[in-house]
């Protein structure tokens, strides 16, 4: 909590300020629910697709998800603690580091990619809601630019909720994570039973699965971890958003432990699980959980499975994809900008990104988008958790993070000791990124060096950020002890 009246100050607004007390509210439950919502989504329930369409077999990608989603979860709790304790959001921690000016560079970063998932999901969103649409009434099909309509349809209600503030995450999360489980248990159901058992199911997958080998397996692996590490890595980053309403470390912790590793696994596990049984049942594989719902029975049932789908879009976007983004641009200009303006902002830039090419091909959208993206948030990542837990030893002074002079002023308000580590370790994955980026569907044919480097690209950068923002912090005084008059 802050120590003094800091709210005349150009840095601050409601939506930034840090939390009091008396908001801090959401229990071990509340945090792992968060974790449900997000995690049971479309993407999460097709994430094993482009392994298997790798070579892969089920449990080496089921492996490979859940070890993926154990390793983001260390830089999660370790940059959920400030939150928690100061009450601050993602960007008025970045303010400790990068300086109260120069934390919008890792804001901006952050949130465009936040825009780009809010795009995804949206679209997503669109196709569930088209297919409810086709279910309900049969004129729907013959309407020109049917998809669209519906793209626009969602993005307007996720507008409406933008409108409406942060009040209503808590309560969207806690009350939608049962059903959505339910959900998911209920198609795993389906699956099992008109699929002829578990086993019959599992041993189908091996048709889902493209040409490979051990030692393709072996290949395959970094890229594959490195995504799914990306996967939630934006989160790992703007976790303090959400864990400064924690009722206490504990909560977060464990809330998180519970949530996020065991549901994103569960998830793809069904996934697989039924795409196997849609082979034995309609002889083809089905990977896309709308179309699925297109054919598993009446108007009933279509639509309560859309809806279903359409809410688990709804609670990962306005939680994964719109408070972050909010806040981040909310940073910008904390008295101009408010966080629904940010929310704003960031519904209409998802547009722009054009999020329908950015999900159409699986192969890109796990080498090119999850592994590109990682790379930054990687980077920023190792900076944060050198700062707050090496050099200040989770000690900050809350009032002047929102002083435009003080002990994070640095030089005119950035530190770029910060911007440099971040440069320098982003570096040497950008002859690989460029390299995918140019390569239809992002798997290099003959990769060289800096194509295999790039396949750990939020290894490397987290690691070379961490050791070069300490090695160029060391001996500063700028550190964090020195109130600068």
């Amino acid at each position: 909590m802050a120590a003094s009246d800091i709210s005349a100050s150009p840095l601050w607004n409601e939506d930034l300020a840090p939390t009091p007390l008396s908001r801090r509210t959401w229990s071990t439950y509340n945090i792992a629910a968060l974790w449900i919502g997000m995690s049971v989504v479309i993407t999460t329930y097709t994430l094993a697709s482009g392994l298997m369409q790798q070579g892969m077999n089920w449990w080496q990608a089921l492996s490979i998800i859940l070890l993926g989603n154990v390793i983001v979860l260390v830089p999660m709790i370790l940059n959920a603690h400030a939150g928690t304790k100061y009450g601050i959001s993602f960007p008025v921690l970045c303010r400790a580091s990068f300086g109260v000016r120069g934390a919008n560079v890792a804001a901006m970063l952050r949130a465009i990619v936040a825009c780009g998932w809010f795009g995804i999901q949206t679209w997503i969103g669109a196709l569930a809601l088209d297919t409810l649409m086709k279910a309900a009434w049969s004129g729907w099909a013959s309407v020109t630019g049917s998809i669209w309509i519906a793209f626009a349809v969602f993005w307007l209600i996720q507008v409406a909720i933008i409108l409406k503030g942060t009040e209503g995450i808590k309560v969207l999360e806690s009350w939608s994570a049962p059903l959505l489980l339910a959900g998911g248990a209920i198609l795993l159901w389906w699956a099992v039973r008109n699929g002829g058992g578990l086993g019959n199911i599992l041993r189908e997958s091996e048709r889902m699965q493209g040409s490979g080998s051990t030692a393709n397996f072996w290949a395959v692996f970094p890229a594959a971890l490195t995504a799914n590490v990306g996967y939630w890595a934006t989160l790992s980053l703007n976790i303090p958003d959400f864990t400064r309403y924690a009722k206490s470390q504990r909560s977060q912790a464990l809330g998180q432990a519970l949530g996020l590793p065991a549901t994103m696994t569960a998830f793809a596990f069904i996934g697989v699980a039924v795409t196997s049984a849609t082979i034995v049942i309609f002889g083809k594989a089905i990977w896309d959980p709308v179309e699925l719902i297109g054919r598993i029975g009446g108007t009933g049932v279509i639509i309560f499975a859309a809806l279903v789908v359409l809410a688990a879009q709804l609670t990962t976007n306005m939680a994964a994809n719109v408070v972050s983004p909010s806040n981040d641009f909310s940073n910008l200009s904390p008295r101009r900008i408010s966080y629904v303006t940010g929310g704003l902002i960031t519904a209409v830039l998802g547009i722009i990104m054009m999020p329908w090419k950015l999900y159409s091909d699986a192969a890109a959208y796990i080498f090119t988008w999850l592994l590109g993206y990682s790379s930054l948030m990687g980077a920023l990542g190792g900076i944060l958790i050198a700062d707050y837990w090496v050099i200040r030893k989770q000690q900050l002074d809350v009032d002047d993070l929102f002083r435009e002079r003080g002990r994070y002023t640095y030089t005119n308000g950035v530190n770029a000791r910060a911007i440099a580590a971040l440069v320098l370790a982003v570096a040497p994955v950008v002859p690989g990124f460029v390299n995918a980026v140019t390569t239809p569907g992002g798997a290099v044919a003959n990769p060289d060096f800096f194509d295999r480097l790039y396949s750990y690209a939020w290894f490397v950068t987290f690691s070379l950020s961490f050791v070069i923002y300490l090695v160029l912090m060391r001996g500063r005084e700028s550190a964090g002890v020195k109130h600068i008059p």
